[in-house]
């Protein structure tokens, strides 16, 4: 695991490498974090231990206002500039690179995908939507990714449960390049309650492997 740091218009990023174990990576997953937490949230720290044994290098980017100490994440088009300003960082190893994060970083990686070339998109906790209010719906961003995304979504995410999002991310629309993993129980951090059948461990599992076997079918086209 190694640091680097990345000037950005918007200020100094960081981006934390968890290479690939078995030498060449055969993707670069880049994970941006939400507006409300940072690279430390359970699910893309599951992903950085998980991934790089399988040949995946995982690249946890911090975005200037995380760098900085700051407490309220900047408008949606200083992130979306900081993030194009990381992405020849992030192409740097040579391998395909699949633009993703969770939460706000999701966002920003589906309005980027297109123009910066990523390989696919991967969507963690979505916000679909503001909690109680599904008309103020971003489903136009995540439809508007332009490559192959993967949304995976707790079952009880105030933000947008599973059965919420467009059609084409819902069972039989994997051939549109388009999937999603649910998260039982799952909420917008992806923490299951005491009294769910599955545990927190399971859960993460869930994410980890759901995640694993997408990269894998990625990398074998």
């Amino acid at each position: 695991m190694t640091a680097e740091t990345v000037p950005t218009p918007a200020g100094d990023a960081r981006i934390t490498w968890h290479p690939a174990s078995t030498g060449r990576p055969r993707l670069v997953l880049a994970l941006g974090h939400g507006a409300g937490g940072g690279i430390e949230a359970r699910d893309l720290r599951a992903l950085a231990a998980a991934l790089p044994p399988l040949g995946f290098t995982v690249a946890l980017v911090e975005q200037p206002w995380r760098v900085a100490g700051k407490k309220v994440a900047p408008a949606p088009k200083t992130l979306d500039t900081g993030w194009r300003a990381l992405w020849p960082a992030l192409a740097g190893p040579g391998a395909p690179v699949v633009a993703g994060g969770r939460s706000a970083g999701a966002r920003v990686a589906c309005r980027t995908a297109r123009e910066l070339g990523a390989y696919a998109v991967l969507a963690l906790s979505f916000p679909l939507h503001p909690p109680g209010r599904p008309e103020k719906s971003r489903a136009a961003e995540l439809l508007g990714s332009g490559v192959p995304t993967l949304v995976v979504q707790g079952g009880n995410d105030p933000f947008g449960k599973p059965a919420e999002f467009p059609a084409e991310f819902r069972a039989g629309a994997a051939g549109e390049g388009r999937e999603l993993v649910e998260v039982a129980y799952g909420d917008h951090g992806f923490a299951v309650p005491k009294r769910a059948s599955l545990g927190q461990d399971e859960a993460l599992e869930r994410i980890t492997g759901g995640v694993a076997g997408w990269l894998a079918a990625l990398g074998d086209h």
